[in-house]
């Protein structure tokens, strides 16, 4: 077990094997690496899985606290390091067959802790000199909050309904969307993005109307596959031919 996070040839195809082959643009492209070493250090160190996930959502809370505070540079840094830590996470439990309790903990945290940083981040807007009329924020907040549920559980009722396939690999253009697709990294280039220009509140509407977005786009394949499987037909993933 020590060599299946280290960089060596055996350890480097077992994380490989161990990695999602599908997701975000930056967790796939960017945060390969660092995690393999978080990963690796965590297994020669024997790092349990939920000590990962604690000290994850320990960066998790720090990282609403600044957003809280309007303080959205040091909070978009430390950011970063949860989304490596999110990953090493993930990779570690799968390589160390973690126990249900800490997989179900870590599930919990991935939901959790990105709807607290919204929420965070149109706080923090009113520090920051670029609040929203209260009307008008709590609307937005409720379209990144509710699209960002709403899209969890399409993807579990399709984990549930299509023999454990997820709807992001059905087909390759899901794959691909997927890249994209709102979600915690996606969100926070956006925020990125809108910040760089001064505009914090500006980068939570775009995240707002790609949220929306990427909804009605989930739940049309999701209705799609709904069809298939009504009629019988067979539905399997583009990645399992």
């Amino acid at each position: 077990m020590a060599n299946a996070g280290s960089s060596g040839p055996v350890g480097r195809a077992a994380y490989d094997e161990a990695f999602p082959r599908v997701s975000d643009a930056l967790t796939l492209y960017l945060w390969r690496r660092p995690a393999l070493l978080l990963t690796g250090w965590a297994v020669k160190a024997r790092v349990p899985t939920l000590a990962l996930t604690l000290f994850e959502a320990l960066l998790a809370l720090l990282v609403f606290a600044l957003f809280w505070r309007g303080h959205y540079w040091p909070g978009l840094l430390l950011a970063l390091a949860v989304m490596v830590a999110s990953v090493a996470g993930l990779v570690l439990a799968r390589l160390t067959h973690a126990p249900q309790r800490a997989n179900r903990s870590r599930i919990a945290l991935e939901i959790v802790h990105p709807i607290l940083w919204w929420w965070g981040w149109e706080h923090g807007l009113g520090d920051y000199g670029r609040a929203f009329e209260p009307v008008y924020a709590t609307m937005v907040l409720w379209v990144v909050v509710g699209g960002t549920v709403a899209m969890r559980v399409i993807e579990g009722l399709a984990l549930h309904r299509f023999n454990g396939m997820q709807i992001h690999a059905w087909r390759p253009v899901d794959t691909r969307f997927r890249l994209v697709s709102a979600s915690r990294n996606t969100n926070l280039v956006l925020l990125a993005g809108g910040l760089s220009f001064d505009r914090p509140d500006s980068g939570l509407v775009l995240v707002a109307w790609w949220t929306l977005i990427s909804l009605i786009i989930h739940a049309v394949r999701f209705a799609q596959l709904t069809e298939l499987q009504a009629r019988r037909q067979k539905i399997a993933s583009w990645l399992d031919r």
